[in-house]
C-alpha cells in the first residue's frame, strides 16, 4: 500500500513539474533560451567588471568559467526559493479542493528549476571548449552528489518559506532581501581564499560556500571538495529535515487560512 501510494505521489510530482515547465515558457518567445541568457548575461557583466575594473584574482582559472559556474548555481537555488515561496498560494483553489501531498506543489517548483539548472550547464561546455580546459572524469562522477546537496539545501528553505508564505506575505519580499545580501556573503564574484582565513571557518556555516566550492573544484580545478562541502552537506541535511518538519506541522491549516 505504501509503495502504490509513493508510486501515485512521484507521478503526481512529474506532471506537476511537467505543468509547470510548459506554463513558464507558453507564450515567450524565446522559450528555452532563458535558461541560457539569465545566467550567461550575468557572468557576461560580471567578467567585465571584475576583469577590466576591479580585477579579481582567480587562481589562472578564466573569470567567465568561473563567474558562470557559481552564477548557475545561484541562480537555480534564488529561483528555486521564489517559486516554491509562492507555490502553494498561487494555487490555493487546488490546496483547498482536493486533498494530495501540499508539498508536491513546491517541490514540483524546484525540479522545474533544475531542468533549468541542467539546460544552462551545457553552456559551461562551451566555456570550458573555449579555453581548452582539462576535463576531470571524477568529478564529472561526482557532480550529482554535488547537485543532491544543492537540491536538499533548496528543498528545506523551500518548503518553510511556502509554508510561512500561506500565513504572512511578507515572506516574499523577505526572501528578495535575504537572497539579495545572502548572494555577498558567498563566493559568487569573489573566491573563497579573499576570505581571511581566520574568518573562514564561521564563513563555511553559510552552506552555498561548500556548495560553490565544489562545483569549482569539480569543474575547474579538477579535485575533489574538501572538508567546506563536508560542512554545506551536513547542513543542507539538517535544513532539510527541519524545513519538512515544519511544513507538515503547518499544513493542516492551510485550507483554512485562505
Amino acid at each position: 500500500m505504501k509503495a502504490g501510494m509513493l508510486s501515485r505521489h512521484l507521478s503526481l510530482v512529474r506532471e506537476w513539474t511537467s505543468r509547470t515547465l510548459k506554463g513558464r515558457y507558453q507564450q515567450t518567445l524565446l522559450g528555452w533560451l532563458w535558461a541560457f541568457i539569465q545566467p550567461a548575461a550575468q557572468a557576461a557583466v560580471l567578467t567585465v567588471v571584475f576583469t577590466r575594473l576591479v580585477p579579481v584574482e582567480t587562481g589562472g582559472i578564466p573569470y567567465v568559467a568561473f563567474a558562470y559556474v557559481a552564477i548557475t548555481a545561484w541562480t537555480f537555488l534564488v529561483s528555486s526559493l521564489t517559486d516554491m515561496t509562492n507555490a502553494l498560494v498561487d494555487n490555493m483553489s487546488l490546496v483547498n479542493k482536493i486533498y494530495f501531498p501540499r508539498e508536491v506543489l513546491p517541490v514540483a517548483c524546484m525540479l522545474a528549476r533544475l531542468v533549468d539548472f541542467v539546460i544552462g550547464g551545457t553552456v559551461f561546455v562551451l566555456i570550458a571548449a573555449y579555453f581548452r580546459m582539462p576535463l576531470y572524469p571524477a568529478g564529472l562522477l561526482y557532480l550529482p552528489v554535488v547537485v543532491v546537496v544543492q537540491l536538499l539545501l533548496i528543498t528545506g528553505i523551500g518548503l518553510v518559506t511556502a509554508a510561512l508564505n500561506v500565513y504572512l506575505r511578507d515572506v516574499r519580499s523577505l526572501l528578495l532581501l535575504v537572497t539579495q545580501l545572502w548572494l555577498y556573503a558567498s563566493p559568487v564574484i569573489y573566491p573563497l581564499e579573499a576570505v581571511p582565513e581566520r574568518y573562514r571557518l564561521v564563513y563555511s556555516l553559510n552552506p552555498m560556500v561548500g556548495i560553490i566550492e565544489a562545483y569549482r573544484d569539480l569543474l575547474l580545478r579538477s579535485r575533489l571538495p574538501d572538508h567546506h562541502f563536508a560542512i554545506s552537506a551536513a547542513i543542507a541535511v539538517i535544513v532539510c529535515g527541519v524545513g519538512y518538519a515544519v511544513f507538515k506541522s503547518l499544513e493542516y491549516r492551510f485550507a483554512d487560512v485562505v
